[in-house]
């Protein structure tokens, strides 16, 4: 609906929203599923339409009121060439979130693509296409940052290597793009949750992209007694994202195998303090609360603060392992 001021004319905020388009940006980047893939850099495409204000660019003609397409493009090179990913979807999200963060632009449409992609029987490319808005535009409330993508965590793509190959459980899997990114990476994956619908959706997307390595488990971790025992030394790799329940930390520790890893990210304090998200604090971690709760575990990365895909979303990241035996 346009808005009107009160003389009657379109205001500013509703007048004059332009499209600008930039195709064939080239970049190099190292992406792909296989430690060869990303062994080194590869040719990708990316083609991107952003939304923004124009009235202030059509009437000066100034390129300082409007987006600066150069810087646009020298952007998508330089998180091109500072990521590693094994997914073009997590990188395409990388590049997209990191252009509204930079520029003034309420909306990114971007088409990453591998123009000579290791598959014999394609003859073009293979990419994915995206569309991100600015994050005040999305739901006031979301249940995480999961609630506007299906890719998965920029922290735990950088991180998964590091967890031994085996079997990992994803506690309050959700859909599951934590899941199904570990199960296309090679392994065992128990999903974890008390959605048994969600749950469904995820066993049927194993199906499609055909890993029969994931499966799924509805529990109630917060309103079964027995629930929170996850096994002792069950697990060489345990990934906990945006949940909180404070009892379970124990169990995590007991279920790691030795030189097991714990990937773990949540809301901090200060995003309740600063967005009013989660409202209730006692959902969110105190500072070093994670850290603290690690326990002996060997803290092989810890960071608190703004995630760097995601600034609005002020979290605690822990990745740690539990020692070999001696």
């Amino acid at each position: 609906m346009t808005r009107l001021d009160t003389y009657g004319h379109r205001s500013d905020n509703a007048a004059m929203r332009d499209e600008l388009v930039i195709e064939g940006i080239r970049l190099q980047a190292r992406c792909g599923v296989t430690p060869d893939e990303r062994r080194r850099p590869q040719s990708m495409l990316a083609d991107l339409t952003m939304t923004c204000p124009a009235r202030r660019a059509v009437q000066s003609d100034d390129i300082s009121t409007t987006v600066d397409y150069a810087r646009v493009v020298q952007r998508v090179m330089d998180v091109g060439a500072a990521r590693e990913t094994a997914l073009i979807e997590t990188l395409a999200a990388g590049i997209a979130q990191t252009l509204l963060a930079d520029f003034p632009i309420e909306r990114v449409t971007i088409w990453l693509r591998k123009t000579a992609p290791p598959l014999p029987d394609v003859s073009g490319s293979v990419g994915a296409r995206l569309t991100y808005p600015r994050p005040d535009e999305e739901p006031a409330t979301p249940a995480s940052p999961a609630a506007t993508s299906s890719a998965p965590s920029p922290f735990l793509t950088a991180n998964a290597h590091v967890i031994p190959k085996g079997k990992v459980l994803d506690v309050a899997a959700g859909h599951g793009r934590h899941a199904l990114f570990l199960a296309s990476q090679g392994y065992e994956v128990v999903g974890l949750d008390r959605d048994a619908d969600a749950l469904y959706e995820l066993a049927r997307a194993a199906r499609e992209r055909r890993l029969p390595n994931l499966r799924t488990r509805t529990v109630d971790l917060e309103h079964r007694p027995d629930a929170a025992d996850l096994g002792e030394r069950e697990y060489d790799g345990i990934v906990v994202f945006f949940y909180l329940f404070r009892p379970l930390f124990p169990a995590l520790l007991r279920a790691l195998k030795p030189g097991g890893v714990l990937i773990y990210e949540t809301f901090l304090i200060d995003n309740h303090l600063r967005h009013h998200h989660p409202r209730r604090k006692e959902f969110c971690l105190e500072r070093n609360e994670l850290l603290r709760a690690a326990g002996q575990l060997r803290v092989l990365d810890y960071q608190e603060g703004p995630q760097p895909a995601a600034p609005h979303a002020i979290t605690a990241r822990l990745v740690a392992q539990r020692e070999l035996a001696a």
